[in-house]
Parts: structure tokens; C-alpha cells; sequence
């Protein structure tokens, strides 16, 4: 699957982190830890980024820890951040919140 492989600029970069203040820029991928309720509602947050992942063929490194889960997101291939990681970024946010609102 062909894909635009433009890496973002600073300011595109910048504004993704304003508009998403829980996400950081760090080591060359962006990064956020979110805290469920339960280590079974951690889970189903990651099924959930999982079917995103795959539906959008970009796949984040999860750490799961307990009731926490880090997401890490980086386009490999292009060598840096790419609108990719920045888009399902903001869906993950969007699934968390979500799954909050099922509760």
C-alpha cells in the first residue's frame, strides 16, 4: 500500500502537541501513556487501537503495564514523524475517551 511518506513539519508537529497536550514529542517518536479504569478496560482500549492500527496499516508500539498503556507511534520507512502517526495519534484519543463514555 503506497502511502505519503512526508515527514511533518515543526509546526505541524507543534500544533498536533498543542491541540493534544498529553502527547510528547520524545526521542524522535510521539508518546502517551493513558491510565484505565481497570487492567481488563486497558485491554480492550488496545483491541481497539489494534483494529485502527490495521485498518490504517500503521502500527504503534504498545506497552502495556497494568492499568497503563503507552502508545508510541514513529513511520519507520520515512524516517521520522509523518500526518500517519499524528492521525492515529488523535484516533487513539478519540477511542479512549470512547471506551470512558461506555462506562
Amino acid at each position: 500500500m503506497a502511502y505519503d511518506r512526508t515527514l511533518l513539519s515543526p509546526d505541524a508537529l507543534q500544533t498536533f502537541l498543542t491541540q493534544h497536550p498529553a502527547w510528547k514529542h520524545e526521542g524522535g517518536m510521539i508518546r502517551r501513556t493513558y491510565e484505565a479504569p481497570s487492567f481488563l478496560e486497558g485491554i480492550a482500549f488496545v483491541e481497539r487501537v489494534a483494529k485502527a492500527a490495521e485498518a490504517a496499516d500503521h502500527h504503534p508500539d504498545i506497552d502495556i503495564r497494568w492499568r497503563k498503556v503507552t502508545l508510541a507511534l514513529v513511520t519507520h520507512d520515512a524516517g521520522g514523524l509523518t500526518p500517519r502517526d499524528t492521525a492515529l495519534a488523535a484516533e487513539a484519543d478519540r477511542l479512549f475517551s470512547e471506551g470512558a463514555a461506555v462506562r
